[in-house]
């Protein structure tokens, strides 16, 4: 592995090991903000965004709208990483046991016990899941995530990566400009 995919690969492996803890900071921020909103205003925080976005509202500069606008970015990341999940699930060979592999690992509301109780799960959904298959569709979907999140190395791939994105944007599936690294 060369060193960029090394960098790749790791940098991809931990913001995976995150997402739970990202998720739950999320979370817990707007339930906050909902809290606060509702308390001071009498709507959630999705519903003063929709109306302010409908309206074409820039949202004045205050710790309310720097904590909004920390939410929605936040919100769009995890909308990427959710978009890569399910573009690897529905178009990658191994999409589907890559997908539970990272379900189980790094995704799940609840983290599992461990590898041997991960397999046990797998095993029950695909025929002959080892914790050696384990480790290698783990592998494999932490390269292949790093690929659709930060780019693929070859220029070659570009116009390919170009479609499946526009294909994702279009049905809305996520938000964003996706951009290839070349």
């Amino acid at each position: 592995m060369k060193k960029d995919d090394k960098a790749i690969f790791h940098n991809t492996q931990l913001l995976l090991e995150h997402y739970r803890d990202v998720v739950w900071s999320l979370e817990v921020s707007v339930f906050q903000t909902n809290v606060n909103f509702q308390a001071e205003f009498g709507n959630t925080i999705e519903e003063f965004l929709e109306l302010s976005y409908e309206a074409g509202l820039d949202l004045p500069a205050s710790d309310v709208a720097a904590r909004i606008r920390s939410i929605n970015k936040s919100r769009n990341m995890l909308r990427i990483i959710d978009s890569a999940v399910a573009l690897l699930r529905e178009k990658y060979r191994n999409g589907e046991e890559c997908y539970w592999v990272l379900y189980y690992t790094y995704l799940s509301s609840q983290e599992i016990g461990g590898v041997d109780e991960i397999v046990e799960k797998l095993s029950e959904m695909f025929r002959d899941f080892s914790r050696s298959t384990y480790y290698r569709r783990k592998n494999e979907s932490i390269r292949r995530m790093g690929d659709l999140l930060w780019g693929f190395r070859t220029n070659c791939c570009d116009p390919a990566l170009e479609l499946l994105y526009a294909e994702q944007l279009i049905s809305g599936r996520c938000e964003g400009n996706f951009k290839s690294h070349g």
